[in-house]
């Protein structure tokens, strides 16, 4: 059937992939760095407390200092061939390798795309512009292993304000959480693994670091720490470990309020004073390497524990566009097309 000459053009139908990432300053100067966290910490997902008595905390006190050192802290990290964030970099590197699979697979049918909750590409502009590539269905896919208010919802709140806004709404899918999918914990293994075998000394313990939030946030139901207890389980299972050789903690503590404990940065040095000279950390939460993980663990938390008299330290990246991850991506996508295609 022939549309009428004023009728808007009607691309073939395709499949949209949206690989979603917590996001990235554009730069490190202090005015790029105070729009990237006036909108992470603007984010009611992220702090929850009243705006009244919030907003002039951040907008007058925090950000008036605070984007001057975490420039200095994304200044020593920062890919300067590209000019951009380690993580952009490897999000990217992601997106290709998936884009490469399934492109085997589905040919033009799928298109492939990464966007950032905040900063850019942001999750609008990427959803825009699947669609304008005739996207009619989505599948959105949060980075985040294990399930946050903090992460994965805000993601998605994000991509449903989006088609809040559009005349014609493509069909949305979201990935749920794989904190115990089995080809994930199989690559966070082999991941250990293959660093162990690069260092002289077998590490004395495994600390599996993830992001923290609130302690009030497991009494109000979020599962977040509930994933993380048993992502640590499942890796020390498939390990072949015992429980001496691997333990749970919680990084990048904000604010006065009690967070998700034993704290990375204490319980390293922790470790260290109590004879534990030896250890690796690892951050089973991230999965794609970033301030949290190249900044905080390898300086701040490496410190800590050198501090305390500790002597061997040894970072596992993230899994990043390692084969075992990108193959456990695509798993998990043509689960979510099943039906669609």
């Amino acid at each position: 059937m022939s549309l009428p000459p004023d009728h808007p053009a009607v691309k073939p139908a395709k499949i949209g992939v949206v690989l979603a990432n917590l996001g990235t300053p554009d730069a490190t100067d202090y005015w790029s760095m105070r729009r990237y966290l006036s909108q992470f910490l603007s984010d009611k997902r992220v702090v929850d407390y009243p705006s009244w008595k919030w907003q002039p905390l951040l907008q007058l006190i925090i950000l008036s200092k605070r984007p001057f050192a975490s420039g200095a802290a994304y200044r020593s990290i920062w890919n300067t061939e590209r000019d951009e964030s380690p993580l952009l970099t490897i999000t990217r590197q992601q997106c290709a390798a998936v884009t490469e699979a399934l492109d085997q697979k589905y040919g033009e049918q799928v298109i492939v795309d990464f966007a950032m909750r905040y900063g850019n590409p942001s999750i609008k502009s990427v959803i825009e512009r699947l669609k304008e590539q005739g996207a009619e269905r989505i599948v959105f896919f949060p980075l985040y292993p294990q399930y946050a208010g903090p992460t994965t919802a805000t993601a998605n709140d994000e991509a449903f304000r989006v088609l809040m806004q559009m005349k014609w709404q493509p069909s949305i899918r979201t990935v749920a959480a794989y904190y115990d999918n089995p080809s994930y914990i199989k690559a966070l293994a082999n991941s250990v693994r293959e660093k162990y075998a690069t260092v002289e000394k077998k590490p004395e313990i495994l600390v599996c670091s993830y992001h923290g939030v609130p302690q009030r946030y497991l009494t109000e139901g979020d599962p977040y720490h509930c994933h993380c207890q048993k992502t640590t389980r499942l890796l020390k299972e498939e390990l072949g470990w015992d429980d001496s050789q691997i333990i749970t903690t919680f990084q990048s503590k904000f604010g006065p309020e009690e967070w998700l404990q034993p704290y990375t940065v204490e319980e390293v040095a922790r470790l260290a004073a109590a004879g534990q000279k030896n250890i690796a950390v690892i951050s089973p939460a991230f999965s794609a390497d970033c301030i949290e993980t190249l900044e905080e663990i390898k300086e701040e938390i490496f410190e800590s524990f050198e501090e305390a008299g500790g002597q061997d330290f040894t970072y596992v990246p993230c899994l990043n566009d390692n084969p075992d991850h990108i193959d456990m991506m695509v798993e998990i996508i043509n689960r979510e097309l099943m039906g669609w295609i």
